[in-house]
């Protein structure tokens, strides 16, 4: 058996997932589940109604719903499937309606709006193979996708999960098509949660862990992971081969072809992950494995982080002092803001977030003992490779490359494999160009 994960824009409308039908088809033999995004953009669009209903503009709520509504049915024409679908709506407009009168978007109501977008595309995705003649069975997730209660970035309960999908999956998938929704489980109670954002990736790796698939496919609309980020630099090269730690690290760091948590269930069980383009599916795409044969440059790929903001803290008075980084994260910790990467010297410490929705607050505690100044518009540049640790002269060459530019922060060592360093936003083109041509144009 293989998991076969399709995105939002693999699925967008009747013709997309007339193109996963036939990639579906051509892997009969190897017994896929399936596992969809919601339909383009849908996800978005249901936040921005739940957001409306609950501050005060009801029939604006409604009336995109029932745009949503004509575009689904639309696209689900002739399938058979215009009952289920309408019986969704019909409780995402009931829903709607409950939310205008709470007047609060609690996280358990977001995860109850977001979750519809997956609920309905796999049920026309499932409905879809059969009218193309592919023997195919709805799976709700939330039947076998037992998580913990944390709404909106729920945990999925391992144990559990894993005894349902080992009991429910492979009996059907041996004789069609499962075809699940991405994104969303349910408690043990039963109450619908969701994974966080991306967390169709994350399905698919539990599926495939949970029943011990031979391969988890991810479909997107890329050949794989590239050698640089195409939205900062286009013509990257396609990684044909990447080891799981690297493909983590490049998640981490801002690939967007993979979600970060993808990869975790799948390690454990050693299964090999693939990256594919639904729109060249005859593209061999990037195969993520433990362990990858070395590539000819210290270097695997150069990922991207954006939006990123440097705070700088300083205090003389904890000069030799013990317990100054404790102090400091403990406001972090409290407030939960992620740091991505950190500097110290004796008296100051220099770090970044892509978070500041509370860092105002952070600042002013820290300024009790500290001087603190932060700063925007700042990028970060990671780049990934098992090779760095076993190639004398890889920073070298990194600095080599950014010597026209001003780099604010280096770090290197906390991970083995990559390298990571903070510059000004308006030079992030600038230095991946620089460091893509040291790497992998010469």
């Amino acid at each position: 058996m293989i998991v076969m994960k399709f995105g939002g824009t693999s699925v967008e409308s009747a013709a997309a997932i007339g193109r996963v039908a036939e990639i579906v088809r051509a892997r009969l033999d190897r017994h896929p589940v399936v596992v969809v995004s919601a339909m383009g953009k849908t996800t978005n669009k249901l936040l921005a109604i739940g957001s409306a209903a609950v501050s005060g503009r009801r029939e604006e709520a409604l009336e995109s719903l029932t745009a949503m509504r004509a575009f689904h049915l639309a696209e689900a024409a002739g399938l058979g499937v215009n009952a289920e679908v309408e019986a969704h709506f019909h409780e995402l407009a009931e829903l709607v309606k409950g939310l205008a009168v709470m007047g609060e978007l609690t996280p358990r109501a977001t995860d109850a709006i977001s979750s519809y977008g997956e609920r309905i595309s796999s049920v026309i995705v499932a409905a879809y193979f059969r009218h193309a003649g592919i023997p195919a069975v709805h799976v709700d997730s939330r039947s076998v996708i037992v998580t913990d209660g944390r709404h909106m970035q729920a945990v999925p309960l391992f144990p559990e999960s894993n005894a349902k999908l080992e009991a429910v999956i492979p009996p059907l998938a041996r004789k069609q098509v499962v075809v699940m929704g991405g994104f969303i489980g349910a408690t043990e109670e039963g109450v619908t949660t969701t994974l966080g954002r991306g967390g169709s990736d994350y399905t698919a790796s539990i599926v495939g862990a949970g029943i011990g698939a031979e391969e988890i496919q991810i479909w997107t609309d890329v050949d794989g992971m590239l050698t640089a980020d195409p939205t900062i630099l286009p013509g990257g090269y396609r990684v044909e081969t990447c080891s799981f730690a690297e493909a983590a690290e490049l998640a981490y760091f801002g690939a967007k072809v993979l979600h970060p948590a993808t990869v975790l269930p799948a390690i454990e069980k050693n299964i090999p992950v693939r990256i594919l383009n639904s729109r060249r599916p005859e593209v061999e795409g990037t195969l993520i494995v433990a362990e990858a044969p070395p590539s000819r440059s210290p270097i695997r790929s150069i990922a991207c982080k954006k939006n990123i903001t440097l705070v700088n803290i300083v205090s003389t008075r904890m000069l030799m002092a013990h317990g100054f980084l404790r102090r400091i994260f403990e406001i972090f910790d409290r407030f939960e803001t992620p740091v991505d990467m950190l500097a110290t010297s004796e008296v100051s410490v220099s770090l970044t977030v892509d978070n500041t929705r509370a860092l105002g607050a952070i600042r002013d505690e820290i300024q009790e003992f500290a001087e603190v100044s932060i700063e925007d518009h700042h990028a970060i540049v990671c780049l990934v490779g098992e090779n760095i640790r076993k190639i004398p002269g890889t920073v070298a060459r990194v600095f080599t490359a950014l010597k026209d530019i001003n780099v604010r922060m280096v770090s290197q060592g906390a991970s083995l494999l990559n390298i990571s360093l903070v510059v000004a936003a308006s030079d992030l083109h600038r230095a991946v160009e620089s460091l893509h041509r040291e790497f992998f144009d010469a």
